[in-house]
């Protein structure tokens, strides 16, 4: 199957090398009248030696050095143009799948640590490179090699073999370099790419490693990918040069060889002595498009594993088809038996989610640490594919829309905000190239962001780097809680979004989710803080990658108070029946003093502060049940047991009860 998507990708590289088919003909047409105008100087030095200075006539010398002069001139061109063709050719070449293989990295990057989709466009610039470089002109010149063989054996037949011979083990040489240099090759360039992408990583974090004393850490980490990498290349780099260095040895060696036997057949008269020079010369064009390709064999292979890693790239993430554009949909969501898979997984890291969101709802998805939330909002933005169920946006499945349609409809706020380079104007537009300053300022005020960006000291066009630069985390939410909201988006998902908020930022969040609903716009709210559903209507919970509550959020809160009320309450006799004989007799010896578990019917024994504690807990449930903050309802929202609460199967067992 792999198989079968990797050829794919090889003919849709094939398809956008043939776009150039028309300057390619140009090229070799052009190749022609060069390696003919190379015979130039063969023929200028025979002339010169036998007719020349035979003659003694300066005015044929003068006659036959303009018209040289005329010809280099017009072989200079006609190189010169061939290779300015040959780089727009490369340049077309690579324009033609930037975008194609950019949406294919951006689609393929969901796979954690997937090396294809971190080189593509590398890859691509490989194989441009070596389209515009003297190597594929080389490879439009070795057809000539035979005919410049031919021609030094129509001086004599002994010079031909010794041409041809040298030529062969010019050959040789070429393949025993395939052979002995493309592992090295590929196993120092695999190392080089590995250590720049940990330093690309390490710079990103640069803050963190600076502040927790790690330079010394990551620099042994990243020291030890640099030494292995330069070590390899250094092994490449000696294979690649022994062989070049033989190659240059040996032309060499047969230039001087032809001009020795040259000299042999003149001494027996069976050859004019413009021969010697003229052989020589025809001999180092003929093999100078194989010493070329040798010296830049290095190139070659990383086009050459360019070109693989694109094939594959390209044939196992397809094209996206056109799709038939719908109305501006409606903020109504239609969530039904969802399951996700992590792309590059196996296992489902969310099953059977279903519910609905109706127009001016907000609803806050709880639950613990990795139950699957950031899963979900992922699966509603479309940027992870649903494995089993639907996602609907006003009735049409989200694969229905196009991708950068879809983008417009629903803001996203992920839980780790990341800008880009450029302005702040820049990253609340989306990168957009036309972006709307009135659509700018009105998300950044919703997000309650427009006073603290005017107080920069660029305001709206101040740069900010990748990491964010000087702005704070909160100043980051913000910014990217105002990109959500731009272009005024039917549903907005917030993932953490009150994460590295203050007070007055949750109180702005809220006053912003508020708005929305009175817009009739859907918001979901993936969340750990009570501030951050303090708007919702409803509440969905999460645990372990399933729903097991849904419904009305005062509704929900109080059933799972009242779960946790009874844990509470089995937990103190648990703990102190669990408290064993042997354990207070070592408390005794060290002089401890000891609290005898209570009976049933007598007073618990609690401590002032631990009674004023549990009061405190329990006027923080009290809130909970009214819908406001609380920090109790992060610690009951997590419960495992909360799954009973679940309305769903509540109303599955009453209708068994009924049976």
């Amino acid at each position: 199957m792999k198989k079968n998507l990797v050829q794919h990708g090889h003919e849709e590289l094939l398809e956008a090398r043939r776009r150039g088919r028309s300057l390619y003909w140009f090229v070799g047409i052009f190749s022609v009248f060069v390696n003919m105008l190379m015979l130039t100087g063969p023929l200028y030095m025979m002339q010169v030696y036998d007719r020349v200075l035979g003659s003694r006539s300066e005015a044929t010398l003068l006659a036959l050095s303009l018209l040289v002069v005329f010809l280099y001139a017009m072989m200079g061109l006609l190189d010169l143009v061939r290779g300015r063709i040959l780089r727009r050719v490369a340049a077309n070449f690579q324009a033609d799948l930037d975008k194609r293989v950019f949406d294919a990295m951006i689609r393929r990057s969901a796979v954690s640590n997937d090396k294809i989709a971190q080189t593509g466009l590398s890859d691509l610039e490989s194989i441009q490179r070596l389209i515009g470089s003297p190597v594929l002109t080389a490879a439009f010149d070795l057809p000539f090699t035979p005919i410049f063989l031919a021609g030094i054996a129509l001086f004599h037949p002994y010079l031909g073999l010794l041409a041809l011979g040298g030529g062969l083990v010019l050959v040789g040489i070429a393949l025993l370099n395939q052979l002995f240099s493309t592992s090295p090759l590929q196993k120092a360039n695999a190392g080089s790419q590995q250590a720049n992408l940990m330093s690309e990583s390490i710079r990103n974090e640069a803050e963190m490693i600076q502040a927790m004393g790690m330079r010394k850490a990551a620099f042994a980490r990243w020291k030890v990918l640099r030494d292995q990498s330069l070590a390899d290349s250094v092994v490449a780099s000696d294979t690649g040069g022994g062989f070049t260095t033989v190659t240059k040895s040996l032309r060499l060696f047969l230039q001087s060889a032809m001009l020795g036997m040259g000299a042999y057949l003149v001494l027996q008269n069976e050859v004019s002595s413009g021969a010697i020079i003229a052989g020589s010369i025809l001999l180092g064009r003929a093999l100078a498009p194989i010493e070329l390709g040798l010296g830049q064999w290095a190139s070659v292979q990383r086009a050459r594993k360019g070109w693989q890693n694109l094939a594959e790239l390209l044939g196992t993430t397809p094209p996206e088809e056109d799709r038939t554009p719908l109305p501006k949909p409606k903020a109504k969501l239609d969530v039904q038996a969802l399951a996700v898979m992590a792309p590059g997984e196996t296992r489902p890291q969310l099953r059977n989610v279903t519910f609905k969101v109706e127009p001016g709802q907000a609803i806050g998805v709880i639950g613990p640490s990795g139950s699957g939330k950031s899963t979900l909002a992922k699966a509603l933005t479309g940027a992870w594919r649903a494995a089993a169920g639907t996602v609907r946006l006003d009735g049409a499945s989200l694969n229905q829309y196009d991708a950068e349609v879809l983008g417009e409809h629903i803001g996203y706020l992920p839980q780790r905000v990341q800008l880009f380079d450029g302005t702040i104007a820049d990253n609340i537009a989306r990168l957009s190239s036309a972006p709307d300053a009135t659509q700018v300022v009105n998300a950044a005020k919703k997000a309650a962001a427009h006073d603290m960006i005017v107080k920069l000291p660029d305001g709206y066009d101040t740069r900010v780097s990748a990491n964010g630069g000087r702005l704070s985390g909160g100043q980051m939410q913000r910014i990217g809680l105002a990109r959500a909201l731009y272009g005024d988006p039917m549903i907005v998902i917030l993932d953490e979004p009150n994460s590295n908020l203050d007070n007055e930022g949750s109180v702005a969040l809220n006053s912003a989710i508020k708005q929305m609903k009175a817009d009739g716009r859907s918001v979901l709210i993936m969340a750990h803080r009570p501030a951050a559903i303090q708007e919702c209507d409803m509440l969905l919970v999460i645990d372990k990658g399933t729903m097991t509550a849904f419904g009305p959020k005062d509704d929900v809160l109080r059933e799972m108070v009242a779960n946790h009320q009874d844990i509470q309450k089995s937990a103190p006799r648990k703990s102190q029946g669990s408290w064993s004989s042997q354990a207070r007799q070592q408390a005794v010896a060290k002089g401890q003093q000891v609290q005898q578990p209570a009976t049933p019917g007598a007073p618990s024994k609690v401590a002032p502060a631990q009674k004023t504690g549990g009061q405190d807990s329990a006027k923080g449930n009290d809130t909970l049940v009214k819908g406001s903050a609380s920090a109790s309802m992060g610690t009951a929202g997590m419960n495992p047991a909360l799954s009973a609460s679940s309305k769903k199967v509540s109303a599955s067992n009453k209708k068994d009860g009924e049976g």
